[in-house]
């Protein structure tokens, strides 16, 4: 059309650049809402004397609820301790038998279909599942646990084992190790099998041990997939409570309370929402400067020998 007829073009290039912002905005506002909102509420209340059995008594204290946590606590030390044991005896073991399971399965065998699906099985489960199936199976009455134990001549006795203040945090972490195994195991067995065999026949024929080839070239290979699980893998079991809250509620006499547990405790317990959202704020600060120091002194280059 001629624009001397009063009739104005429109500009699609123009709208054109707006196009990923309209599909994203779904997203954006979905995040804003579920991740956006909730953070910025949980700073403010942070500075917050906010106890819902007092609603009427909600004032600014600034550093208070910090200082309250690390200094006039008096179970703090011992959740701490715990939340390093949670953490790294877990995480530790589940790498282990990970990498072992997947160095296991990459082999071609009979029945190795059927052997993957047994081991991947835990997986499915959700941890709520998983943490009423071994509260049951350590239970000091009626447990599978004992009954096995018993019969075997280890134990003379039953033991109490959610009820010990010195086994219950174990039995949660056995938990949460048998869950966990597999996510190791998925990922390194996806990584070893995208490892080149001509890297491996080249290496027998140069004489190159078992032992030898793993650290000089299995590895190097699977080291980014190392990384990556292990740094997302801390910051999931630092942040699950799913497994405690079921098994041992945090007890008995706060053995088995981790931080993001007793997170948990002051809001929904106490109903002291301006502790826990310290606590949450302080967990978040660790957990971003544990990745950075994490990524900066892992940082994996590939060394070009292959």
């Amino acid at each position: 059309m001629d624009k001397k007829k009063g009739i104005k073009f429109i500009n699609y290039s123009k709208l054109n650049q707006y196009e990923p912002y309209f599909f994203l905005s779904p997203v954006l506002i979905s995040m804003f809402v579920m991740i956006g909102y909730p953070l910025v509420r949980s700073l403010i209340m942070a500075f917050l004397n906010y106890k819902l059995t007092r609603p009427g008594e909600i004032y600014f204290i600034g550093f208070g609820n910090f200082i309250k946590i690390f200094s006039e606590d008096p179970h703090m030390p011992m959740i701490l301790f715990n939340t390093v044991k949670w953490v790294f005896i877990s995480v530790g073991l589940q790498f282990l038998l990970g990498l072992t399971l997947a160095l296991a399965l990459k082999k071609p065998f009979r029945g190795r279909n059927i052997y993957q699906s047994i081991v991947f099985l835990p997986w499915a489960f959700s941890s709520f599942a998983v943490g009423i199936m071994f509260r049951w199976c350590f239970n000091g009455e009626y447990g599978v646990i004992n009954y096995i134990l018993m019969k075997a001549g280890i134990i003379s006795e039953k033991i109490s084992w959610l009820g010990s203040s010195e086994l219950a945090l174990i039995t949660v972490i056995i938990a949460m190790i048998w869950i966990g195994v597999p996510f190791f195991a998925i990922m390194y067995l996806a990584a070893l099998q995208s490892i080149p065999l001509d890297i491996y026949e080249a290496a027998t024929i140069d004489g190159c041990g078992r032992i030898k080839t793993f650290f000089k070239i299995t590895l190097p290979y699977i080291m980014p997939t190392v990384i990556t699980t292990l740094l997302l893998r801390t910051i999931w079991v630092f942040n699950s409570i799913e497994m405690i809250l079921i098994m041992t509620g945090g007890g008995p006499a706060y053995s088995s309370e981790t931080v993001t547990s007793y997170m948990y405790t002051k809001a929904y317990g106490t109903q002291d929402f301006g502790m826990a959202a310290a606590m949450g704020v302080t967990v978040m600060i660790v957990l971003m400067l544990y990745s950075v120091l994490f990524l900066r002194g892992t940082r994996y280059e590939e060394s070009g020998d292959f």
